[in-house]
């Protein structure tokens, strides 16, 4: 066909996470770009809609343009955000202009009656929505780890609605509401999780707990730099560099955490039983083990406690 295999690579990505689905569902591809205020506005809705019809047949697919240029490319999209609605392959209604709940369900409910969407049967229907609930899991911990902590706590809260006993629903809100600011709100959720049998003593639910226990470390700018100044004025003073740290990592400073944590275990990786490394294992179940700086500064980690 005269692709190159970058473009190979980005058709069959296209027809396994689109074409394929859109067999049987109504798949909602959205045309979007990290940088695109507008998409930004639009994206909660989709995601909030989209969620409320997936035991309907409806399913979410976003699709960067800014990395999977070939993509944007084949559907002529001049423009961003672009939705689409794709059913056995093919665009059947253009979305672009739906822009609020009640515009974007009035059309889902008009394209839904005329298709033969599967969704129907009770089966069907749980795996349907367990499915997305794990899309939007997914996609709450991607957002979070951009940096969109206050948009990842409306993905996150909207999935615990969808499906109350869902653990990692509730420990990524716990999390994105911590990273936001929103303490109370966390210490809230957290609550109510510790509550429920089902769900208390989950290690992601502690992990968030961690996460929680070390923003109550926060001190204003004034503090954290007398904090960061005292640790400088003398290195050999190693609860000053933790406190620093931990007042670091709360006031979302983490490279700074980090830095200093992973200095004092390169200086003297037993002092107090380990405490810098144990910390820096707590920050990294906070954020969560597959975010990418997690991976970076284990690595980090790795090389200075393995060489």
């Amino acid at each position: 066909m005269g692709l190159s295999i970058d473009e190979q690579k980005a058709v069959e990505k296209f027809k396994k996470d689109v074409v394929e689905p859109s067999m049987t569902k109504l798949v909602i591809l959205d045309f979007f770009a990290e940088w695109c205020g507008p998409c930004k506005a639009v994206a909660p809705m989709l995601e909030k809609v989209t969620g409320e019809y997936a035991d309907k047949g409806v399913v979410l697919v976003k699709v960067d343009v800014d990395k999977e240029q070939f993509i944007a490319a084949q559907f002529q999209v001049q423009s961003i955000p672009t939705i689409y609605a794709m059913f056995q392959g093919q665009p059947v209604a253009d979305l672009t202009q739906a822009r609020s709940e009640s515009q974007l369900k009035e059309v889902l409910d008009q394209i839904l009656a005329q298709l033969p969407i599967e969704g129907g049967d009770a089966g069907g229907a749980q795996a349907q929505a367990a499915e997305q609930v794990e899309q939007f899991v997914t996609m709450g911990e991607q957002v979070l780890s951009e940096g969109d902590a206050a948009r990842a706590a409306g993905i996150f809260a909207q999935v615990t609605e969808m499906a109350p006993d869902n653990v990692a629903a509730h420990a990524g809100l716990i999390r994105a509401l911590t990273q936001a600011d929103q303490v109370e709100e966390a210490k809230a959720v957290l609550a109510s999780v510790e509550a429920n049998p089902a769900m208390a003593g989950d290690t992601l639910i502690e992990n968030a707990k961690a996460a929680l226990e070390l923003a109550g470390n926060k001190v204003d700018d004034g503090e954290l730099a007398g904090l960061r100044e005292k640790a400088a004025a003398n290195p050999d003073d190693m609860d000053a560099r933790l406190a620093y740290a931990e007042a670091a990592f709360a006031a979302g400073k983490r490279d700074a955490a980090a830095d200093e944590l992973l200095a004092m275990v390169e200086q003297d990786r037993e002092w107090n039983e380990g405490a810098a490394r144990t910390k820096l294992l707590d920050i990294f179940n906070a954020v969560g083990l597959e975010d990418p700086w997690v991976v970076a500064t284990r690595r980090r980690l790795s090389k200075l406690l393995f060489g």
